[in-house]
């Protein structure tokens, strides 16, 4: 998997560090040191993720890798991670060529209780229960991460890029026609679906704007 984001460099002892925005352990399986690359400034470079505290990692590279790029302002980063997915242990009878549905239209679905916003978006996207994603997710509430999401959309067929955006503090943000967004929420993370001008929250129902100051990041969902 892929995750866009803005980012300063940093120099210390002899090595270059680059803060990652959003919480690795959300999205990546991986613990401990974690092998990536990174495409900064059209070089692919490779590097390590360390651990700093509670899902929070930051990029460690050679200075030499990045001697002649401006560390005094925010630079664009596209970071790969190998396995950074949870896969499904489920044989799936659906494909992105043969897909549960035909995604031209979403329902609203309401969480029944806190913690199952994230089944509750793919039960939306893939016009199911909340049952069956938990049956197929594996995982109960506050226990949906943006991998098991991911993972979920593949097992019903649903197609989606391969990267995760997130936006920087300034930037403006324009979605796609489909894609599950995420919030900021104290330390999880709350997923809401955003289609064709409006978004579905899974707590608030339909909405017609929504506080951009809250985003996290988004995974495109293609129609």
């Amino acid at each position: 998997m892929r995750y866009f984001f803005e980012s300063k460099i940093s120099k210390q002892d002899g090595k270059a560090t680059i803060p990652i925005p959003f919480n690795v352990w959300e999205v990546c399986k991986q613990t401990d040191v974690i092998q990536a690359d990174i495409v900064l400034d059209n070089r692919i470079i490779e590097c390590e993720l360390y651990p700093k505290e509670k899902g929070i990692y930051e990029i460690v590279l050679s200075e030499d890798a990045v001697a002649q790029i401006d560390h005094e302002v925010k630079h664009k980063i596209l970071l790969h991670v190998n396995g950074s997915l949870i896969r499904m242990d489920q044989n799936s009878p659906y494909s992105f060529d043969a897909p549960i549905r035909k995604l031209d239209s979403i329902e609203i679905i309401k969480q029944p209780e806190d913690g199952l916003c994230g089944q509750t978006c793919v039960a939306m996207l893939a016009g199911v229960t909340i049952a069956d994603v938990i049956k197929v997710m594996d995982c109960r509430e506050w226990q949906a991460t943006m991998g098991r999401l991911i993972s979920a959309l593949n097992y019903y067929g649903i197609d989606h890029s391969d990267i995760i955006v997130y936006p920087g503090e300034d930037e403006e943000v324009r979605l796609p026609k489909c894609s599950i967004l995420m919030e900021k929420m104290g330390r999880f993370s709350h997923y809401l679906v955003y289609f064709d001008g409006k978004y579905y929250d899974p707590t608030l129902g339909i909405l017609d704007e929504y506080d951009m100051t809250k985003l996290k990041g988004y995974l495109e969902i293609k129609c």
